[in-house]
C-alpha cells in the first residue's frame, strides 16, 4: 500500500515548531506551511501524530485531490475514492466544505455530492454529531473537502476532538488558553525539563500541567478515543502496542520544581483538580499569591507565563501597573532567570522595563498574540 499523505494542522504560527516535533517523533516532514505540516507515513506514523505531538489541532489524511470545475466532474473523481477503508456501513459521517476562487462555491451543494458518493461507496450515514459532548468514539467521522481555484482536496480527519483537548482541564479560570499553545511556548523557548519552570499567572494550571507532561515524557494522546480507531482498516494491536511502550518511556515524577501561583483561590482550585487529571498533581506546585509576592527558592529556570492583556480581564491603568510590579519583581528576585510569555499589547509590553524577542505569534482565544522572551541577567560581577 502507498504511504499515506497526512498533514498536521495547527493554530497560527505554530507550524515550524509542530515540525520539529514531528522531527522529534521519527516522522517525515514533507512541507511546512502556514495553516501546518505535511508528512507522509502508514497507519503508525498517523497513530503516532495523534499520540505524541503536543502542539498540532487535528490530524488529516488526504484521500483525493483533483480538479473540478463541475459537479459532474466532482462526483467523478469522488466515487473513485477508497471510501471503504474510513466507514463501515453504517457508521455516521459529517462533511464540511470550504471554497474560495473557485467555480463550485455552494458549500451544501459540494457536500451533497461529496455524501451520495460516500453512501454509495460505503454504506455509511451522513450525521453531524462531531461538535457533541458524547463520548469520542461515538463522533461522526469528519471529512474536510476543501476547494481553492477549482482544485479540490478531500480529506479524512484521524482525530476526532481537537487535540488540544486533553481531558484534564474541565475546571477552568479567566481567559483559559488552549494547551497546544501552553505547550508550543514551552518548546519554542526550549525550556528543558532539568531546569524549574514558574508561572505567576497560572488560572486554571495549562502552563504548568503541561510542563509537567512534558517533563514526564507523558504523551497527551495516551488516554484518548480517536476517530482512526473506527476505520475498517485500523490495526488495534498495533494502536495497543503503542500506547504500551508510550507507557513504558513515563518518568515516575518531575525532574525540576513546577510552580503555579495565581491571586486567585478558586483558579488555584481549578489548577489543582485539573492537574489531579491529568496525573500530575504531585509533580505540580500551586500557590494562592500575587505576583508581587513571587520569590522561588530554587536555582534559576524559566517564568513562563499568560498575563491578562487588558481586553477580557482587567482594566488598562490596572494591567499597567501589574505589568510594571511583573517588570520589577523579575528583576529584582529572578536574576539570572528567563522570560517568556504571550502579549496582545505593546504598550503594556514596555512597562516591564526589559528587552525583549519575539518567538512566534498566533492567536488565543481570537486574540492576536506574541509570545515574548528575555533573559534577565545578573548586573557584571553580581550572582542571584
Amino acid at each position: 500500500m502507498e504511504p499515506l499523505e497526512a498533514f498536521a494542522i495547527t493554530a497560527p504560527g505554530l507550524s515550524r515548531i509542530a515540525a520539529r516535533e514531528l522531527i522529534g517523533a521519527g516522522l517525515q516532514v514533507d512541507a511546512v506551511e502556514s495553516a501546518g505540516v505535511t508528512f507522509k507515513g502508514g497507519l503508525r506514523e498517523v497513530y503516532t501524530a495523534n499520540l505524541q505531538l503536543r502542539t498540532v489541532s487535528r490530524v488529516i489524511v488526504r484521500l483525493a485531490r483533483f480538479h473540478a470545475r463541475t459537479f459532474a466532474e466532482m462526483e467523478r473523481h469522488a466515487v473513485r475514492i477508497g471510501w471503504s477503508r474510513f466507514l463501515a456501513p453504517g457508521r455516521r459521517f459529517e462533511v464540511r466544505v470550504t471554497s474560495r476562487r473557485s467555480r463550485l462555491y455552494h458549500s451544501d451543494a459540494i457536500a451533497e455530492r461529496i455524501t451520495r458518493a460516500i453512501r454509495e461507496g460505503t454504506g455509511a450515514e451522513p450525521g453531524d454529531d462531531e461538535r457533541s459532548e458524547e463520548r469520542e468514539g461515538e463522533r461522526a467521522q469528519l471529512i474536510v473537502v476543501r476547494l481553492e481555484r477549482d482544485e479540490c482536496t478531500v480529506n479524512m480527519d484521524s482525530s476526532g476532538a481537537l487535540l488540544h483537548m486533553r481531558g484534564y482541564r474541565r475546571a477552568t479560570a479567566k481567559a483559559p488558553m488552549r494547551e497546544t499553545i501552553a505547550a508550543a511556548m514551552l518548546l519554542a523557548c526550549e525550556w528543558r525539563a532539568d531546569e524549574p519552570l514558574f508561572d505567576p499567572f497560572c488560572g486554571s494550571g495549562t502552563i504548568p500541567i503541561e510542563g509537567a507532561m512534558l517533563s514526564r515524557r507523558i504523551p497527551p494522546g495516551l488516554d484518548r478515543v480517536f476517530a482512526f480507531q473506527q476505520w475498517p482498516w485500523s490495526e488495534p494491536g498495533l494502536w495497543s502496542r503503542m500506547r504500551r511502550e508510550a507507557e513504558l518511556e513515563i518518568l515516575e515524577r518531575a525532574v525540576a520544581p513546577i510552580i503555579g501561583s495565581d491571586r486567585d483561590e478558586g483558579a488555584i482550585n481549578f489548577a489543582g483538580e485539573n492537574a489531579a487529571r491529568a496525573g500530575v498533581a504531585g509533580d505540580v506546585e500551586l500557590v494562592r499569591s500575587a505576583v508581587s509576592e513571587a520569590d522561588i527558592d530554587t536555582p534559576p529556570g524559566w517564568v513562563v507565563t499568560n498575563p491578562p492583556y487588558g481586553i477580557r480581564v482587567g482594566t488598562s491603568r490596572e494591567l499597567r501597573n501589574l505589568y510594571a510590579r511583573l517588570g520589577a519583581v523579575m528583576r529584582e528576585r529572578f536574576v539570572g532567570w528567563k522570560l517568556a510569555f504571550l502579549s496582545a499589547d505593546h504598550a503594556l509590553e514596555s512597562q516591564l522595563r526589559m528587552e525583549l524577542q519575539t518567538l512566534f505569534r498566533t492567536t488565543n482565544g481570537g486574540i492576536p498574540v506574541r509570545c515574548m522572551t528575555s533573559r534577565l541577567s545578573a548586573p557584571e560581577g553580581e550572582g542571584r
